[in-house]
């Protein structure tokens, strides 16, 4: 059995809150959920999501007849599943004669509901469809570019939120350097009314264009769809405050300094002391002591010269 360190004072909590590791957080996974009924075109969507995202994906081929997003209590089975399978952005698609093709895009806080956002898949192209050089293909786990092509993206908040939302759906892992090499497809987001969006999912081709920066060609491979914006939900402010909320890290203080022996240490700047040009007054304690003093040997010798032995 391993032993617990336990910090028994505050210095030693400083002390190991110094060396713990940082906070990272884990990359975001994908959750997929079909409805009661689903029609064929949904269920090819959602094996070509679960085909894009299949390194960070979970996806459930059972159908789910308690789901009821955008209900009061249908969420609790979402916000279930979300917590048994560790995922934080859900995926979910139903089909009735009031919504046909309809998909639900939505993220979690704390494995509770956040935000949701409901679509309707028109004109879909799944990536069978389309014929290109397999060696073109993307690779799995490279990271993706983004265009999103139109001013409702900006003005309209029903797209502002299904930007949010397919940006963190689909942009994979946070990185701090990328190589050019590894980024290999691209997202095309073009907004054609206030309410719908055509996206397609293309392949990037690099050619020599003669300088260092290589020429870039589209190839789509799929899929592709139009996404008619139905419903949506924003997070409360609180929750919204809450959520984006950074790990805590102590605030640097300017000259002081920890030390696991001496404790807190503090430096002050004390300016150089000329003290040739310090003026001194007749006021200070150790004059008057000394003028005291004289006092007393002047008048003890004065006694001495009166009263001779």
């Amino acid at each position: 059995m391993s032993s617990i360190r336990v910090p028994k004072s505050m210095r030693a909590k400083r002390e190991l809150l110094k060396h713990a590791p940082k906070l990272v957080e884990n990359g975001k996974k994908m959750l997929i959920l079909h409805g009661t009924k689903t029609s064929a075109v949904l269920n090819s969507v959602l094996a070509d999501l679960f085909h894009l995202k299949r390194d960070h994906a979970v996806k459930f081929t059972k159908k789910n007849n308690n789901i009821r997003p955008f209900e009061s209590g249908g969420e609790t089975s979402l916000e279930f599943f979300s917590l048994k399978s560790d995922c934080s952005l859900l995926v979910y698609g139903s089909h009735s004669k009031k919504r046909p093709n309809n998909l639900v895009l939505g993220r979690t806080y704390d494995h509770h509901i956040y935000d949701l956002v409901e679509v309707g898949v028109e004109n879909y192209k799944s990536i069978e469809s389309y014929a290109y050089n397999k060696n073109l293909a993307p690779k799995l786990g490279t990271k993706p570019f983004f265009a999103f092509i139109g001013e409702h993206f900006e003005s309209v908040e029903g797209l502002k939120h299904l930007k949010e939302m397919l940006l963190d759906h689909f942009k994979g892992e946070v990185v701090e350097n990328l190589n050019l090499v590894g980024v290999d497809r691209i997202f095309v987001c073009t907004a054609i009314s206030p309410t719908t969006v055509y996206m397609m999912h293309c392949a990037l081709r690099l050619k020599r264009s003669g300088t260092s920066i290589p020429r870039m060609e589209l190839v789509e491979v799929g899929p592709s769809m139009d996404l008619v914006v139905r419903r949506n939900r924003r997070p409360a402010d609180s929750l919204q405050k809450e959520a984006m909320k950074a790990p805590g890290h102590a605030k640097k203080v300017k000259n002081v300094s920890d030390n696991p022996i001496d404790g807190k240490l503090g430096r002050v700047y004390i300016p150089d002391q000329e003290v040739s040009k310090l003026a001194l007054t007749s006021d200070i304690k150790g004059l008057k002591r000394e003028r005291r003093d004289a006092k007393k040997n002047k008048e003890h010798s004065k006694k001495q010269k009166v009263n001779p032995e």
